[in-house]
């Protein structure tokens, strides 16, 4: 038996005898430390470095299609990330920006400007610490699986049509928020399509889908992203980068601070912040799952939500934005032979040290390029290869799942979430004398 399976072992033996995994708050990192060797940092050093060259582009095209600048996903995926790894309840998780904040956090921004968002960031924090404290951790599981997945369909849905703009080079000006009109705007503006703008991102797709499969120890993400990007200005094409639409990538950590509030302003946010307190919790946990599936490892729920909610208040104190666990990288992380969160750590300084040498380097970045990766990150959130198998179960569950999905793409995150949850308990009560099924950890 391996050193890492023979610690989880006599941890699930210390969760069964000491309920330790029900904790309040007991960092992964306090029991991992215990017996750290130099081999074992090693691991965790170059997983730390393999993940942080895939978190580099997708951190600033989250920050990007959520309305916010490039700079403030590289702030959260290294306060926030770093927090997550430091204080969380996985061994191998990976925290920052994720795909699933973008839809709440677009609208936030276009309703309460940024200084919105950090409030409403704050408080989300404050809610998933109390949380935590309250033991709530087990208690996000019982939202039913289609809810998850009608939502997570639906936002994979918008990040993709909000990307069509930049994948296409489309100039529609500023498009509305709601999805209809959204798409008849870019219907209107499809004549100003580039040609160069659809190419390079094209290319950079069919990149990193050769890369994944050719070499998948290389970080085909970043590496995508950089030649597509360097073809920009090599061959004189007129498309956009980060630069020519947001300036320069600040080559350091924002000075702290805490956002100006008074009670109106909680009032108002209230809601926006029980969402992004309710979509960092269930992609935490669900994140946390895939690493102890993948792993054999055991994460601590309770401890989880309170590190999501220090985490997301150090972002908002850092002008950063939301943040969670995210699947894809963490699965990075492990298949990369990380052992411990000091991988996760090593993730975020790695991020920072690119900040503070390289920052202008990220200017020369091409839109088209980083739209790519969100549109295979949008892929990658719906699952398609599952959608078979969800519209062959229980009628009850695919309307569930429709209703979500519909209500998250036309109607609002918030009502489609409180409706989705608010039927899946009826359907629930129901159907309670069946035995609860057991979630499904999602392969994005």
């Amino acid at each position: 038996m391996s050193e890492n399976t023979g610690n989880e072992a006599a941890e699930s033996q210390a969760a069964a005898d000491g309920n330790v995994r029900d904790r309040v708050f007991h960092p992964k990192i306090l029991t991992t430390l215990s017996d750290y060797n130099l081999p074992t940092f090693g691991s965790d050093l170059m997983a730390g470095l393999t993940v942080a060259m895939v978190a580099l582009p997708l951190a600033m095209a989250i920050a990007i299609a959520s309305g916010a600048e490039p700079g403030a996903g590289l702030v959260t995926a290294i306060v926030a990330g770093l927090a997550i790894s430091a204080f969380g309840g996985s061994r191998i998780q990976i925290g920052g920006p994720t795909g699933a904040f973008i839809v709440v956090v677009y609208d936030v921004i276009a309703r309460h400007g940024y200084d919105g968002l950090l409030v409403a960031t704050l408080m989300a924090g404050v809610i998933l610490i109390v949380a935590g404290f309250l033991k709530a951790g087990r208690l996000i599981r019982h939202v039913p699986e289609p809810v998850i997945n009608g939502f997570t369909i639906g936002i994979a849905v918008i990040i993709a049509t909000s990307q069509i703009s930049d994948f296409f080079g489309i100039d529609a000006g500023k498009l509305p928020a709601d999805f209809i009109p959204k798409l008849a705007a870019l219907w209107q503006a499809h004549g100003t399509w580039s040609a160069a703008s659809t190419v390079i991102a094209l290319l950079t797709l069919l990149l990193i889908v050769v890369f994944r499969k050719a070499a998948p120890k290389l970080p085909g993400l970043l590496v995508a992203v950089a030649l597509t990007s360097a073809a920009v200005p090599l061959l004189g094409l007129d498309v956009d980068t980060i630069a020519s639409r947001f300036g320069g990538i600040a080559s350091a950590l924002p000075t702290p601070s805490l956002p100006a509030v008074d009670l109106d302003t909680l009032h108002t946010l209230l809601p926006s912040a029980i969402i992004i307190a309710f979509l960092a919790g269930i992609e935490s946990l669900l994140s946390a799952l895939v690493a102890d599936r993948m792993a054999g490892t055991a994460h601590r729920s309770n401890t989880e939500l309170t590190a999501q909610g220090l985490a997301n208040c150090i972002s908002a104190v850092f002008g950063g934005l939301p943040a969670t666990g995210a699947i894809a990288r963490t699965a990075t992380n492990i298949r990369a032979g990380a052992k411990t969160p000091v991988s996760g750590i090593a993730h975020s300084l790695f991020l920072l040290g690119f900040m503070m040498l390289a920052a202008p380097l990220a200017g020369m970045l091409a839109l088209p390029a980083l739209s790519a990766v969100l549109v295979l990150t949008a892929w990658n959130m719906a699952e398609p290869q599952h959608l078979r198998e969800r519209f062959r179960g229980d009628r009850a569950d695919i309307f569930l799942l429709v209703m979500t999905l519909l209500l998250t793409v036309l109607a609002d995150l918030t009502i489609a979430i409180g409706a989705g949850v608010a039927v899946g308990l009826m359907l629930r009560l129901r159907r309670r004398k069946a035995p609860e099924p057991e979630w499904k950890v999602p392969e994005r």
